[in-house]
């Protein structure tokens, strides 16, 4: 199956939604969330990004409930970018769903294109890390490029069962 993707060209006027949000950081969280709404595609309830934020076209990117971007992220995307509910990315984390063509002549036209990044629910993200491809729901992701695998920092996500164990312990 071939990924979804949208051509456009360089310096679109829709850029200007993270500039409006970084110059807020004397607003409070709900003053700079407004300045969010009808810029984002949606912004889920209980959502927080803390400035400073940078990102693309700002249209398509869409934001569960409880979603938790911490400072310095970037989304830079031309098409469709989703965060799933209760999901946390780190400092400095790059979620990228938009390229160039390879080719100089087109290139230099400000042709860019994109594919859907998709961060699935309840995801965590490290620090650093740059996200270019779908994250399933319930991963732990990190890295350049982001990924998810056995060798997950996090030893309670590796084994489910010892989380379950500790949970009833806590009891």
């Amino acid at each position: 199956m071939t990924p979804t993707r949208r051509t456009f060209r360089r310096n679109s006027p829709q850029r200007s939604a993270d500039s409006r949000y970084n110059t807020a950081l004397n607003m409070s969280a709900s003053e700079r969330r407004n300045r969010l709404l009808g810029r984002l595609a949606a912004i889920g309830e209980g959502a927080v990004i803390r400035p400073p934020f940078h990102c693309g076209c700002s249209s398509n990117i869409r934001l569960g409930a409880g979603v938790f971007l911490h400072v310095n992220c970037v989304i830079l995307e031309t098409v469709k970018v989703s965060i799933g509910e209760r999901t946390q990315i780190g400092p400095r984390v790059k979620t990228l769903a938009a390229d160039h063509p390879r080719d100089p002549v087109l290139r230099a036209s400000g042709l860019a294109f994109g594919r859907p990044v998709r961060i699935g629910r309840n995801v965590w993200i490290g620090t650093g890390s740059a996200v270019t491809r779908d994250v399933p729901a319930g991963a732990n992701a990190f890295g350049n490029p982001a990924w998810c695998g056995a060798d997950d920092p996090h030893p309670l996500r590796r084994n489910p069962a010892a989380a379950q164990d500790l949970s009833l312990q806590a009891s």
